[in-house]
């Protein structure tokens, strides 16, 4: 309850901060006119949090290396927080390449296995630091940054062909409400976490990147540990009109970039409106699978003090999973299904085609 009277307090300034920092829906991501012709990627880099995340994450941190995370893909728990595959591994398909290597297991990989670029992604993470302490989108462009000094596994010459997948800034916010600070400086924490993500972006590309794809914010206010308050019936509208203050301001730093280029070299993926697109048309085109019910996951804790993957002290797991995973949007409490990520992407798919993918 404290925290619904929160995101209510925040819409009151929620008009103010829009006539300061610019309209809702009037500053398009990308400059569709400027292209990279020709551009085809070779290299994915990845950089964001546990919708990217494919393996960073420890196992002492995260259920995700738990049962049943993984039962669709690769077959048992591997890191990722979903059931199977995610965001990653389906850009990746999209532009003809294997799904990059976790960072952290990057010492374990061949050369060879390398060469398709590496994930950063760390569970968990945020712009800023979270709750979790693990590297921040700061840090993990560190280590990448650190990498190609180093020379020995990519030069500068090798991203001429590379594309960076940016996904980030749900943590920073739940870490926001968590810490309890002032309803009143979430509207200017959130041009904080825009802000340094434009940092973050234009030192990527300054590093050498070529094409950066950065997802807008997903509907929080429709992520199952929010509408099970109204039994997974109905987002909270709220928490979503401060996730569409996020996106706006992010598309306008995207803009501003692209600009500076004279190419879209930064591409806006519109997840808030691929997430909804799903959950309205339950799957049909775009989006080849039916949800009867988008928002209620597949594997929830018995009670509310246990999660996915969960077990006591003898080992009883406290969960329940849906009879078949490919009929659930979502996966548990925050993270969609490998066939929830398959309908985002083929939401997204037009904008990938035009914006990603120049033949």
């Amino acid at each position: 309850m404290d925290s619904l009277i929160k995101f209510f307090f925040c819409l009151s300034l929620f008009l103010f901060i829009s006539l300061i920092f610019g309209e809702i829906n009037g500053v398009e991501g990308s400059n569709q006119n400027h292209h990279l012709y020709g551009f085809r990627p070779t290299k994915l880099f990845v950089f964001g949090d546990s919708y990217a995340d494919t393996g960073n994450i420890r196992k002492s941190l995260s259920n995700s290396w738990k049962f049943p995370y993984g039962i669709t893909f690769p077959g048992k728990p591997a890191g990722r927080f979903s059931d199977g595959r995610v965001a990653t591994d389906f850009l990746a398909k999209f532009v003809g390449i294997k799904s990059p290597i976790p960072y952290f297991w990057k010492d374990y990989a061949g050369k060879k296995r390398l060469l398709h670029g590496m994930n950063f992604a760390y569970g968990g993470t945020g712009v800023f630091n979270t709750q979790v302490p693990l590297p921040n989108m700061t840090t993990q462009i560190d280590f990448f940054q650190k990498i190609l000094t180093a020379g020995d596994i990519y030069s500068t010459s090798d991203l001429i062909s590379s594309v960076a997948l940016v996904s980030v800034a749900g943590n920073d916010y739940s870490t926001f409400i968590a810490q309890n600070r002032p309803a009143s400086e979430f509207p200017g924490f959130i041009k904080q976490v825009v802000d340094q993500t434009e940092v973050n972006l234009r030192r990527l590309h300054a590093l050498g990147v070529k094409k950066i794809a950065v997802p807008s914010l997903q509907p929080l206010g429709c992520l199952p540990g929010i509408t099970v308050a109204s039994s997974f019936q109905r987002c909270n509208e709220s928490q979503n009109a401060l996730v569409k203050l996020h996106n706006s301001l992010l598309q306008q730093a995207v803009a501003k970039l692209n600009n500076e280029t004279k190419q879209s070299t930064f591409i806006i993926l519109d997840l808030y409106n691929a997430f909804l697109t799903v959950f309205k048309n339950k799957g049909a085109n775009p989006g080849s699978t039916t949800f009867q019910n988008p928002l209620k996951p597949c594997c929830v804790g018995v009670s509310s003090e246990y999660r996915c993957g969960s077990v006591d002290e003898k080992g009883v797991k406290k969960y329940v999973i849906c009879d078949d995973p490919k009929s659930a949007f979502f996966w548990d409490r925050s993270h969609p299904t490998e066939a929830g990520w398959r309908s985002v992407y083929s939401v997204l798919r037009e904008t990938l085609t035009s914006s990603l993918i120049k033949a």
